[in-house]
């Protein structure tokens, strides 16, 4: 079970530099077939919940490679499978990143309402509630969720409460997945909420902020980070100075193919 559960950060890894892609789902999809072969041998209670936890974060690093791509359809499947195995391990973090994915998902299908809903259920998770971190990363989803909603007030006061929470944060051992979560991913995250809200300058102004932080290694977090600053100078009448600024997507990405999600960007920036 430990070098499956190796496995599985190299997976993350991946992901981190490169984003979604189809070999990335495979393999996740392959590890999981493994786990679940796991299951069909005798075991502790205790073991077998580590191996469901492991079950549903293969299928959710699946659904997630699968949101890069935009097959939406494929993706909301594998979040339905990864919910009923994080169930059965009753494991609060896994169970969190669940349903993260699942407003990430109804975002990107324009279904507002089950996006906030999604994010409600993350806020009001066990592990938000004992630990800052958590609460932080489950309310900037509420935050964009309203934004998305046009609630601008009601996003306003839950980015504050996201920040409030991360500041509260101290350092633990937490799940490999979260890694890429911190106060610079929040700035990311606040330039779309602040973009939502109409507030373009306060969108560059977090955009800039998450770029000075963000880990060279997130290189898909950078790219997408770069992606709200190159809207965010448009929209503010800086044609050229985006244009430029979009250009660097392609630098950061070093060569590798740009995931569907952040195609969806470039696209919307032309």
């Amino acid at each position: 079970m430990a070098r499956i559960a190796a496995g599985m950060d190299q997976l993350i890894e991946e992901d981190d530099r490169q984003g979604g892609h189809t070999s990335l789902a495979s393999a996740a999809l392959e590890k999981r077939g493994a786990v679940l072969a796991l299951q069909q041998k005798r075991a502790s209670e205790r073991v077998r919940r580590a191996l469901y936890a492991l079950a549903a974060e293969f299928t959710t690093i699946a659904a997630w490679a699968y949101i890069d791509l935009r097959d939406l359809d494929a993706a909301q499947r594998h979040l339905h499978e990864s919910s009923t195995f994080a169930g059965l391990s009753q494991d609060p973090p896994t169970a969190m990143r669940v349903w993260i994915n699942m407003a990430m998902l109804a975002y990107q299908r324009k279904n507002w309402a089950e996006q906030l809903a999604a994010a409600q259920a993350a806020e009001a998770s066990a592990v938000a509630r004992r630990d800052p971190f958590f609460s932080s990363l489950g309310r900037v989803r509420v935050a964009l969720a309203h934004a998305t909603l046009g609630d601008g007030k009601a996003a306003q006061r839950s980015l504050g409460a996201a920040q409030d929470a991360i500041s509260k944060a101290s350092d633990g051992e937490r799940p490999r997945w979260t890694a890429f979560y911190g106060s610079a991913e929040l700035n990311h995250l606040a330039a779309i909420v602040f973009s939502h809200n109409g507030q373009h300058a306060h969108a560059e102004a977090m955009a800039h902020r998450a770029l000075a932080s963000i880990p060279p290694e997130f290189r898909r977090n950078r790219a997408l980070a770069t992606c709200q600053l190159a809207l965010a100078q448009l929209r503010q009448g800086e044609p050229e100075q985006a244009t430029q600024t979009a250009a660097n997507v392609f630098t950061i990405m070093d060569g590798t193919s740009l995931p569907g999600r952040m195609r969806t960007l470039i696209g919307d920036f032309h």
